[in-house]
């Protein structure tokens, strides 16, 4: 069960150390984009979790299209919160600190987190890569031209940059997020808005906060890594972060 009472005083001293933060969809949800899981998360009576899988796109990849460029659209329409701003502020002046988050949207990128202290270890919504060949960019897919081909080999159907389910995490993100875990204990982890039902979110946070960091959990729900954080907030993230984090 958590047992440190959070204070001015002890978050300043954890956040002197090394910080990761750790971030899921319910970061993204304080912004007004839709949980991955949420109840509200059909489009067109389909379920999600169905369209992101390779098996879906080699189904139906016009299909599988739409809904990625309704998801671009949604994403590019939101505006990063008052959550993100602080976690921005939280890495830009730390030491040495990293965003690890499976949110596949650029929030964090536009409230000023620093590219080189963020990992997208699912993958880039608005980017485009090729099934084929190495070809990837950032060009506006044309809705009347779906699926859009590869401009570089003659073969190749052009994909959104994602993770899909079944499909192995992009091994350089690994080594990066691994690299950073490597070089000490950290001194602050702030998982906010995650499920925490992928075993390697839970064991990220463990490792990096080592024998003598702080551990600090944000989500409105229980999960994995509930009994296993020192200080718990049951709340959105928007309504703790800048609090803790000034504003």
């Amino acid at each position: 069960m958590p047992t440190v009472k959070l204070t001015p005083a002890n978050l300043e001293k954890a956040t002197e150390g090394r910080v990761l933060v750790i971030s899921g969809a319910g970061l993204s949800a304080d912004s007004g984009l839709q949980t991955f899981r949420g109840a509200g998360g059909l489009w067109r009576n389909c379920d999600p979790m169905t369209l992101a899988t390779p098996e879906a796109f080699a189904r139906d990849p016009k299909l599988v299209w739409e809904w990625y460029l309704w998801r671009r659209t949604e994403a590019a329409k939101a505006a990063p919160s008052a959550a993100h701003k602080a976690l921005a502020r939280l890495v830009t002046h730390s030491r040495d600190s990293l965003i690890v988050t499976q949110n596949v949207d650029d929030l964090h990128e536009r409230a000023g987190s620093p590219p080189e202290k963020l990992v997208h270890v699912h993958g880039d919504l608005f980017l485009n890569r090729c099934q084929h060949c190495d070809y990837t960019a950032r060009d506006p897919i044309n809705q009347a031209d779906l699926p859009p081909r590869c401009p570089k080999c003659p073969r190749g159907l052009l994909r959104p940059g994602v993770i899909w389910f079944g499909e192995m995490l992009n091994l350089a993100v690994l080594g990066r997020i691994e690299n950073f875990i490597g070089r000490g204990d950290c001194g602050l982890v702030v998982v906010v808005g995650t499920t925490a039902t992928f075993a390697y979110i839970v064991d990220w946070a463990l490792r990096a906060k080592g024998a003598s960091g702080l551990l600090l959990e944000i989500n409105p729900e229980q999960t994995p890594l509930s009994e296993l954080a020192d200080v718990v907030y049951r709340e959105r993230a928007i309504n703790i972060l800048p609090r803790l984090l000034g504003s």
